[in-house]
């Protein structure tokens, strides 16, 4: 496996986290800003849709209906406390492989972005992105979302990998 050094940990880091939080806030920006209060744009055949929403919930919504007051407990102090973990894990275990490392900086760099927009939103994510085709769409997300998901997905894959060459 692959390991990194500490010097090269912290630039990694650096790196994922200026790089994607930059681009989410940036996106967001400009979302408020041009797609706010206006009708959703579409692009190639309305495979991309765009169009400004304030998510109060997680993943597709989760959480959304809760009360104000627990919906900020979960939603800020919570993702904050997961935030604060994946932070410390990232920067504590020296004995890591490079897929993991990369993917645990995408899932702490959108958690760090969404978690600026609940901030900053009273609670709320600002999402404004759609794919799809006809009536299959997937849920409005934003860049942090993408960094969250891609994340996730390889962390599943380096650690379906790793339990295989454990197996074998």
């Amino acid at each position: 496996m692959d390991r990194i050094s500490y010097l090269a940990r912290w630039t990694a880091l650096a790196v994922f986290l200026v790089s994607c939080i930059g681009c989410d806030q940036v996106t967001k920006q400009l979302a408020v800003a041009q797609l706010k209060g206006q009708p959703a744009r579409t692009y190639w055949g309305g495979t991309v849709r765009l169009e400004y929403a304030e998510n109060p919930g997680a993943f597709l919504g989760l959480g959304g209906q809760l009360p104000p007051a627990a919906r900020w407990a979960a939603m800020v102090v919570g993702n904050g406390i997961m935030t604060a973990v994946i932070f410390m894990l990232l920067v504590a275990r020296r004995q890591v492989s490079l897929a993991t490392f990369a993917a645990a900086a995408l899932l702490l760099a959108g958690a760090v972005g969404n978690l600026i927009d609940r901030v900053r939103c009273d609670g709320f994510v600002i999402d404004f992105m759609n794919l799809g085709v006809g009536p299959l769409r997937t849920g409005i997300f934003n860049v942090a979302d993408v960094a969250i998901t891609a994340g996730a997905i390889c962390l599943a894959v380096t650690t379906f990998a790793t339990d295989e060459r454990t197996a074998s």
